[in-house]
């Protein structure tokens, strides 16, 4: 069976390689990249079966590539995880009630709670 293709939009590499390192421990195969335009770029390019999205990102915010994500009929289909630092409970709220993403997880995060998350939304999808 072919791993799951997952792709990390986030500006920071150290970030892309930590999400790497553990979700490839379990044989997922990890992409990243860094900013949202490379992001989208990448998620159109690769068609993966979940995308982790940061939200604070230089170049594009990060709700605007979920909006251009979920606009776009090639990639509305595809779970998103919002990884960000935004702790705040109004930025969750606002993600996961009225933008409507799959999951939302606070940095720093452990190793198991990415897992979690990840798998918890990719049973979601295969339901």
């Amino acid at each position: 069976m072919a791993p799951i293709r997952v792709v990390c939009i986030e500006d920071e590499s150290e970030m892309i390689d930590l999400v790497s390192m553990i979700l490839s421990r379990e044989g997922y195969q990890v992409s990243g990249a860094r900013g949202g335009l490379l992001g989208l770029q990448l998620v159109e390019d690769t068609q993966p079966e979940l995308i982790l999205l940061d939200l604070m990102m230089p170049d594009l915010d990060g709700w605007e590539v979920y909006q251009r994500l979920k606009s776009n009929p090639k990639t509305t289909g595809i779970p998103i995880i919002v990884v960000t630092a935004r702790a705040q409970s109004i930025d969750k709220i606002l993600g996961l009630h009225i933008a409507k993403v799959d999951d939302y997880i606070t940095k720093p995060f452990s190793p198991a709670e990415l897992l979690a998350s990840v798998e918890k939304v990719l049973s979601k999808k295969n339901t």
